[in-house]
């Protein structure tokens, strides 16, 4: 197992079909298991990279087949940069924090679970970053994170 890397990377294209943030999933799991990433980390990763996935397809691409979704894995400084990319516009109004309660007992739409989820278990999350491709969404989780 490799404790450190100064750079590594992995880049995965999917197609807008949804179903395939699992792809994103498998390989950010491998990726962060290669690192020696711990089995919570990893599935913190896996969760935050899946929504930001179907973000992608269903809000930034709009579930058009044509489109693409890109994500990149990068690792450096002990924790994984992760770029979701879509061909949309980018988040024009973030949601605002769902009630729980309210989604579970169906009384409110999950429309921004996703997002709290993202930014409930990254370090660090970044809404409409630069990218020369569409809209990115860039999240950073630590290998370890810090202590509250």
């Amino acid at each position: 197992m490799a404790s450190n890397r100064d750079k590594a990377g992995v880049k995965v294209i999917l197609p807008n079909i949804l179903g395939y943030e699992r792809m994103a999933m498998a390989s950010s799991e491998a990726f962060a298991k290669i690192l020696g990433f711990s089995t919570e980390r990893v599935e913190d990763l896996k969760t935050a990279i899946a929504e930001a996935v179907i973000n992608a397809i269903q809000h930034g691409n709009k579930g058009r087949p044509e489109a693409v979704v890109t994500t990149i894995l990068d690792f450096y400084n002990d924790a994984m940069h992760i770029s979701v990319i879509d061909e949309g516009v980018g988040i024009q109004d973030i949601p605002p924090k769902p009630d729980i309660n309210r989604i579970m007992t169906n009384l409110d739409s999950p429309i921004g679970f996703g997002l709290f989820l993202i930014q409930a278990l990254s370090d660090t999350v970044e809404l409409n970053a630069d990218s020369s491709d569409g809209h990115c969404l860039k999240m950073i989780i630590k290998k370890i994170p810090n202590e509250l």
